[in-house]
């Protein structure tokens, strides 16, 4: 955690840096204030114990609902979008970050539940309903990116409760046919456009096309050992669009080359495996529902994010944990892992428990 955040911090002081207006050269600034924040609410999830946190899952998913909703009221537009809450000149909320949380801790307070059998249907309908209503809420904003962040959240974690093999197939089953349907009559003409413009840059060489194929030459062009920090060139000379968000990935190929890019991501690894292990050793079905609900999430953003750099996944705007800038996001991750730190300290009991017999 300590690493990637001193590596967020300094490259997104490195793209502030070819820019004079004090808009962007800050950021870095704005980012150790966030981190000072989430470092509050990580010490103090680390040393209470999780299980507190079942008694507000009720309470926290309602709030973050109704969050979603004041969006489509107060909200800021950004982009053609609303998924901001202004609170003052300097500081802006993204609910659907909260929106996250709030669906894994009642996902995971749910399903501990000793009466509740995600294999029964009426149960299995209530569990999907809880995951839907956030997901349009999010998608009407509209945020697609972010809404689909709770699909694999979902599926992942009815995959630990044991849903059973004819569910899984039949739901595989409804997203292929599905996924069409929504694209054609559904989807906004930008989102189609970016998906046009993943398999054919060329489609859009001034707009997303051109992101894709600057970031790209950017990571291409960094080699194996980069070019030095502060000397990329795509960044420095203003080639890369939103450098210290979406792609600080390209600006950390680009300067840092193939071993750089290669040890990021040998930390995310090293993270989730972590996050794996401590659901392992949780003492309690809730303790491993909600590090497996993390893992995920962290698993989707970092693989997305990268994805979207070297031209695996098409361009959406879900940040890289604890390395691009973003207030919301940097507080809500160390949230996670705050808790994560929570179960992991609260394993021993358990653990003994078992060794013993």
């Amino acid at each position: 955690m300590l690493l990637l955040l001193a590596v967020g911090v300094l490259f997104i002081y490195n793209t502030g840096q070819h820019d004079l207006s004090t808009l962007t050269t800050d950021f870095w600034f704005r980012q150790i204030k966030w981190i000072s924040l989430g470092s509050l609410a990580w010490l103090f999830l680390a040393f209470m114990d999780y299980r507190y946190l079942k008694h507000f899952a009720i309470a926290i998913f309602v709030i973050s609902i109704i969050a979603l909703l004041a969006v489509f009221i107060q909200g800021q537009e950004t982009n053609g979008a609303m998924r901001w809450i202004k609170l003052t000149d300097k500081i802006k909320i993204q609910p659907s970050e909260f929106a996250k949380f709030a669906v894994i801790l009642l996902g995971s307070w749910i399903l501990s539940l000793k009466n509740f059998d995600i294999n029964k249907l009426s149960h299995l309908s209530l569990f999907l309903a809880l995951f839907a209503i956030p997901f349009l809420l999010i998608y009407m904003q509209p945020d697609l990116g972010s809404s689909l962040v709770l699909v694999p959240i979902s599926a992942l974690l009815l995959f630990t409760a044991r849903l059973k093999w004819i569910f899984i197939i039949l739901a595989i089953c409804l997203v292929g046919i599905a996924t069409p349907v929504h694209y054609k009559f559904f989807m906004n003409d930008y989102q189609k456009n970016r998906i046009k413009v993943y398999w054919d840059p060329d489609l859009d060489v001034s707009g997303t096309g051109w992101h894709q194929k600057q970031s790209i030459i950017a990571v291409g062009s960094g080699g194996l050992y980069g070019k030095g920090l502060g000397n990329g060139e795509q960044d420095t000379l203003g080639f890369l669009s939103e450098a210290h968000t979406d792609f600080i990935f390209s600006v950390i190929g680009e300067e840092t080359g193939f071993i750089g890019a290669c040890s990021l991501i040998t930390l995310y690894i090293l993270l989730l495996l972590s996050a794996l292990r401590t659901a392992i050793f949780a003492r309690d079905p809730f303790g491993q529902y909600l590090a497996i609900g993390i893992a995920s999430l962290f698993f989707f953003h970092s693989f997305v994010n990268i994805g979207m750099c070297v031209r695996v996944t098409p361009v959406t705007g879900l940040p890289l944990p604890l390395v691009s800038y973003g207030g919301s996001f940097i507080v809500i991750s160390m949230v996670y892992l705050g808790i994560l730190q929570s179960i992991y300290a609260h394993r021993k009991r358990l653990f003994e428990e078992k060794t013993s017999i």
